[in-house]
């Protein structure tokens, strides 16, 4: 299997709303979008009470968010708007790029008030979260006009709007 995508569902919600196929599809298409065809994320799939306690754990911010991104390894780019670095293979060939945690409360409230189908917010958050994974970031500006194309691109072949 090209792409090993480890998913623990926290909230039984997200059985309900089909995110462990919705996920797999996704990431693996982010995935091939960005010319990465063996890799492997993990998936927390959690309600807002768990989010926050990650998101004050690791970003010193105490609320919900929508979803996090751990990369095994920063490949960032030096520059404001450079492409990342592309991610190392482990000494065994694996190439392991992090975690993702998605939040099922704070993603249906957001769909709900931009009048959007959850599905196709959420599918926007795991293209999200998965381009954090290979080094993309929204902090400088050109970086974010990179990353945001990059979501655009990938989500337009799956068949959806742009969601800017």
């Amino acid at each position: 299997m090209p792409y090993d995508i480890d998913i623990l569902i926290e909230d039984h919600r997200w059985h309900e709303a089909g995110l462990e196929a919705l996920a797999r599809d996704v990431i693996a298409a982010t995935l091939q979008d960005q010319g990465i065809h063996s890799a492997s994320v993990s998936l927390l799939a959690c309600d807002d009470a768990r989010i926050a306690v990650l998101n004050a754990d690791f970003r010193d911010k105490s609320a919900p968010t929508n979803v996090l991104s751990w990369p095994e390894e920063d490949l960032s780019p030096d520059l404001d708007g450079d492409a990342p670095r592309p991610p190392h293979p482990d000494p065994t060939g694996e190439i392991s790029l992090g975690d993702i945690a998605i939040a099922y409360d704070t993603c249906a409230r957001e769909a709900a008030e931009q009048g959007k189908p959850f599905a196709t917010h959420v599918t926007h958050l795991l293209v999200h979260g998965t381009l954090h994974l290979l080094g993309y970031d929204h902090i400088r500006d050109l970086d974010a006009t990179r990353m945001e194309q990059l979501e655009v691109e990938t989500l337009g072949k799956l068949g959806l709007p742009n969601p800017y």
